[in-house]
């Protein structure tokens, strides 16, 4: 019976083999940040079936929905769909929708990284960038099309905020305080590239902010149209610049970000788990369901502040980053513990300039060929406060 299991076992294996040396090189400070959160499955019980549809279907369960110690979290799923049909009180709807954000979210990652063993290290780092803030581009999409311009604005700049303050800060509080007596290295180089990217777009917005201020004190410097004009062209460029630093992180200057391995956690492995249909399929499905979910999130926002005292800004800036990337704020401090402080640098730092620098102009682009009249002003406060967030972490990292 054993030598059966073993050979059910290696079949797995050798239906989903790729060749080992594509294997590490896409894997980034995201993925590794993320795997901390996954858990090896069992497959013992697929390894007894014989019958290979089922014995695929377990598989792929046990791979998906087991593999991961956020498991318990899937059950928020339905309930927030069963609350949504049976027309439950909608902060109810809202805050069984953001807890059920938290595995999918978790779980696209995964699939990305899975899919990213068979594209090759090209594609698959590129697919793992895209991926790597799903759930905050669905968001913002989802807020667009319902005319939420204030909840986008306010939910990508929380997310900017979270990551180089609440993330950062706490990981590196934490793993001080866990690694006393040990050195704490990082690799400047990365880092710098990720802090450029961020004051070019800390310098977008300041623009923007100035080109407003001037046009409403009636200074005729510029016209009515100019603020949305000046934001659509500084989206452009900052993608333009994103694009470009996507080539210079996969292509001209890989080994920069190839980051440091987990030697530690046996949980990253060197080869996938299901198979590439498999994956494809169980990626649409998640984003179908992430889609579902987000589009609760943003339509009961509003009920849900009302109905728990909350203002609107505070749960757009504060709760939703911070429950819609547990995942990641989690991994991000585990690896702190374990004095992988590059880690740690580039889930924030990545994060926060793919937010910057991708989502934030990508959907300007999007408003702007809807014709949504949308721009880069964030007001005053808001604009003051993502400078700030930018320029403490720069200096921060800048101690030698």
């Amino acid at each position: 019976m054993a030598s059966e299991m073993d050979a059910g076992c290696a079949q797995v294996q050798d239906k989903v083999a790729v060749p080992a040396a594509a294997l590490p090189q896409w894997r980034t400070a995201h993925n590794l940040s993320s795997s901390s959160m996954r858990k090896r499955s069992d497959l013992t019980l697929p390894s007894k079936l014989r019958w290979d549809p089922l014995h695929n279907l377990l598989a792929n369960l046990q791979a998906v929905l087991l593999g991961t110690k956020l498991f318990p979290l899937f059950l928020f799923v339905p309930l927030a769909i069963a609350a949504h049909c049976f027309r439950f009180g909608q902060a109810w709807v809202f805050s069984l929708s953001l807890i059920g954000l938290v595995p999918l979210a978790e779980r696209m990652s995964f699939l990305s990284e899975q899919i990213a063993y068979y594209a090759g290290p090209t594609v698959g780092g590129l697919l793992n960038a895209t991926c790597g803030n799903a759930p905050e581009l669905i968001i913002a999409l989802l807020a667009l099309h319902q005319d939420k311009i204030g909840i986008l604005k306010w939910s990508l700049l929380g997310s900017i905020i979270s990551n180089l303050l609440l993330v950062l800060g706490s990981s590196l509080f934490f793993g001080g305080l866990a690694n006393l007596n040990k050195e704490r290295q990082f690799d400047k180089k990365q880092a710098d590239v990720n802090l450029i990217l961020l004051l070019l777009a800390c310098l977008c917005h300041i623009l923007v902010l100035t080109c407003s201020y001037i046009a409403n004190n009636g200074v005729y410097l510029v016209d009515a149209t100019s603020e949305i004009e000046l934001s659509r062209t500084c989206s452009v460029a900052m993608l333009v610049s994103y694009i470009g630093c996507m080539f210079f992180q996969l292509m001209t200057h890989r080994q920069l970000f190839e980051s440091q391995e987990d030697d530690d956690d046996d949980i990253v492995s060197d080869a996938p788990a299901i198979g590439f249909g498999s994956t494809f399929v169980w990626l649409i499905g998640m984003t179908i369901f992430v889609t579902v979910l987000s589009n609760y999130v943003v339509s009961t926002i509003e009920a849900a502040s009302e109905s728990w005292g909350m203002p609107i800004s505070f749960m757009s800036v504060i709760l939703l980053p911070i429950v819609g990337n547990a995942t990641e704020h989690a991994g991000a401090v585990i690896f702190a513990f374990k004095n992988k402080i590059d880690i740690t640098l580039g889930v924030s730092l990545g994060s926060a300039a793919q937010i910057s620098l991708f989502l934030i102009p990508l959907t300007t682009v999007v408003a702007w060929i809807r014709g949504i009249p949308m721009d880069l002003n964030f007001m005053l406060l808001e604009t003051i406060t993502f400078v700030l967030a930018i320029f403490i972490t720069t200096f921060t990292l800048q101690v030698k």
